[in-house]
């Protein structure tokens, strides 16, 4: 590079304002000069023209441009001297080259070259939705928007990193000093100003990466379990006739309150396939039968899901896709038939079903139809989820898999709503990808792309509270997308409502309490009323100094302990399945809480831990009925009761190697860790997961 062009090493933070005339670059360089106590560097070409305009009455034309280069540059380094920390440059010499390239059309090389390789910490691009104001130098207001998208495909040819600057004069101040010092502390954290772009329009925060990182590199600290949540100690026990009650109570009450029904219901049904697609990786077809491949590989499942093979909801599709495109289909071995069955099952080409979500695959046969969960869940709405004739279905999804829950929905909904009665109205959402995790190489080291891109992974399900709180409902329904019945909705509904009957029973008495707190002065009498409610009927731990307190600090108490979000949880007895259950556990604060915990989430080599841990009576079949409203009828921010400090740590395989994550904490645990929690338990009839293919085989799925 000619040396008049070069720019001066240092390890100032430089920010380049960046785009068309008039947006106000001027502006903000001398507002954030004077925000950081440091200095800016003006645009020499202003002078620069304004004399030859004063002195001959001329405009720039090309020869001007390697002047104004050479100033520019010149300027900078004399700035960059008395800069304190950062310098803010109202131009710099990629717009020397835009400016060239679009009034011209040819830039000299030496500009060119200069303007790729010098270098800045950050470009703040401005944008044109501020007025244009006229001077003698600038050029007409037309075409504003053709230059702007120059001055944009310019910093992405030349892979500088920069961030948009849209708003008026004090809002993009307000960002610009926002993100100066997000990515100040990302430079001190070690990562490179294309990472914290990377992070900005993700939408995550430098501090998020930064703790993820932590947890990580020290670990994330175990939850400490008292004792295991039983019947009559954190689990309540009821009759039937008591289910038939508070069912009774909710279907009275039901029609002032907007229901909505949440399901979770992204990813695709990957692990549903895995050892089928174990066995098309492993099984050599012309060497080996399939008997002695399940006696190699002590393949057990392989052999149930052949056994029952015509049992599936699915096998009459796929059998007679495999006639149509196999004509000497009732020739072959029976072998060959096996294989070919799964071969079409989960090929690209045919079926596809692993890289399907669960929610539309076939999990269900009728006489006259073959229903998805999709459907299950729109018949479930009509028999528990709806008041007025109107029920609101809600599913997470990914992106990419929203059409196909559409294209089922249109084809099914208007059956459902008439044989149901009941109007629903079905909405998506997708995680937020600001909830994602950075992941790691085994070293803890940022894993990238090949093309040195930080590699992200979905933040885990708790990502999902974010979601949740973006709904508007007085009762929400939480089920997982798997857990449907083959035709037995009524029975299924009797304990729906009455879960929802027992929320709905307890939040009244909650209001109450809160709106008699805010009316007047609570007597001793009514204190000890609420005290003892909070115990028993929603198991909060009052501390044992509580009575030695003034009534003052007592209402505080209750108020703050009353005034959460609540969720009433159906518990089954525990069958050794994998996941979650309900225990006593004790935070670093020392309180006493009800909470749903993942066998990830206890030191299992504590032998005290295992211990509670074995003793487990119950199991968390994911069966949630919530209320997110206050007693005034706003909406809780459901953020404020996540407890950020746990979590998971993950260890996946990307692009063959081997890498770690922080996933959040989940759902119904961690991101529910201060919101009022009763447990009740209910009967297993009520869980029927399809963790694998094979669980379509068990009863409940079955006609």
């Amino acid at each position: 590079m000619e040396k008049n062009l070069r720019q001066q090493k240092s390890s100032v933070i430089k920010i380049a304002l960046f785009g068309p005339e008039s947006t106000g670059k001027t502006t903000l360089a001398k507002q954030l000069a004077a925000h950081y106590h440091t200095v800016w560097t003006p645009e020499f070409a202003r002078d620069y023209l304004q004399e030859k305009w004063d002195k001959e009455q001329k405009i720039c034309d090309l020869s001007d441009m390697l002047p104004i280069a050479y100033g520019q540059v010149q300027l900078e380094n004399e700035k960059l001297v008395l800069a304190n920390k950062y310098l803010f440059c109202d131009t710099n010499l990629l717009v020397t080259k835009v400016f060239s390239d679009v009034y011209y059309n040819y830039c000299d090389p030496l500009l060119q070259k200069a303007a790729q390789e010098h270098e800045y910490d950050l470009f703040f691009l401005t944008d044109i939705d501020v007025p244009w104001e006229k001077d003698d130098l600038r050029d007409k207001t037309e075409g504003r928007e053709s230059v702007f998208e120059v001055f944009k495909q310019s910093l992405i040819s030349n892979n500088k990193p920069f961030i948009r600057l849209t708003g008026d004069k004090e809002s993009r101040l307000k960002k610009a000093i926002a993100i100066v010092d997000d990515l100040t502390k990302a430079k001190e954290h070690g990562f490179s100003s294309l990472d914290f772009v990377q992070l900005y329009k993700r939408e995550i925060s430098v501090d998020q990466v930064v703790k993820q990182l932590e947890f990580i590199q020290n670990g994330i600290c175990k939850t400490k379990l008292i004792q295991p949540a039983s019947l009559n100690n954190g689990i309540l026990k009821l009759s039937k006739n008591d289910f038939i009650e508070k069912a009774a109570f909710f279907e009275e009450n039901k029609e002032s309150l907007t229901l909505l029904k949440f399901v979770p219901a992204s990813g695709a049904a990957t692990r549903m396939f895995k050892f089928l697609i174990a066995f098309l990786e492993e099984f050599d077809l012309e060497n080996e039968t399939i008997n002695a491949y399940i006696n190699r590989k002590k393949a057990s499942r392989l052999s149930i899901f052949l056994v029952g093979l015509e049992k599936f909801p699915f096998f009459e599709a796929i059998n007679s896709k495999l006639r149509s495109e196999l004509t000497n289909f009732d020739d072959l071995e029976n072998d060959y038939k096996k294989y070919y069955f799964v071969k079409f099952l989960l090929s690209s080409d045919f079926f596809d079903f692993a890289n399907k979500p669960k929610g539309i695959l076939p999990f269900h046969k009728y006489a006259s139809n073959v229903a998805s969960p999709i459907e299950e869940h729109l018949y479930e709405c009509g028999y528990y989820s709806s008041s007025n004739g109107n029920s609101n279905l809600h599913f997470t999804v990914s992106e990419a898999h929203q059409s196909h829950f559409e294209e089922i929905i249109t084809s099914i909904k208007h059956k459902v709503e008439e044989e149901t009665n009941t109007k629903i109205k079905v909405t998506y959402s997708y995680q937020n990808k600001s909830t994602d995790s950075l992941a790691v190489d085994t070293e803890n080291k940022p894993f990238r792309e090949e093309n040195g891109e930080l590699v992200f992974r979905p933040g885990g399900h708790g990502a999902l509270i974010q979601n949740l709180n973006e709904l508007n409902a007085d009762v929400i329904f939480i089920k997982n997308i798997d857990n449907v019945i083959h035709n037995n909705n009524q029975k299924i509904a009797l304990y729906k409502n009455a879960l929802a009957g027992i929320l709905v029973e307890l939040q009244q008495q909650v209001f109450n309490y809160l709106r008699l707190i805010d009316a007047t002065v609570l007597s001793q009498e009514k204190v000890q009323e609420i005290g003892v409610f909070l115990r028993k009927k929603l198991n909060v731990q009052v501390a044992d100094d509580f009575e030695k307190g003034t009534v003052d600090d007592k209402i505080a108490f209750i108020k703050e302990a009353l005034n959460r979000p609540i969720r009433v949880c159906g518990m089954v007895k525990n069958e050794g399945e994998p996941g979650g259950g309900p225990f006593w556990v004790q935070n670093k604060e020392g309180r006493i809480s009800l909470q749903i915990v993942e066998s990830a989430q206890i030191n299992l080599s504590d032998k005290e831990q295992k211990r509670i841990h074995n003793a487990a009576t119950h199991f968390n079949p994911v069966d949630l009925v919530c209320g997110i409203k206050n007693y005034k009828n706003e909406k809780f921010n459901l953020a404020q009761f996540v407890d950020h400090n746990s979590g998971f740590i993950v260890d996946k395989i990307c692009m063959g190697q081997n890498i770690k994550a922080y996933e959040l904490p989940g759902l119904w645990n961690g991101a529910m860790d201060n919101w009022l929690t009763v447990f009740v338990e209910v009967p297993l009839l009520t869980f029927n997961p399809v963790k694998t293919v094979n669980d379509l085989l068990k009863p409940a799925h079955q006609s």
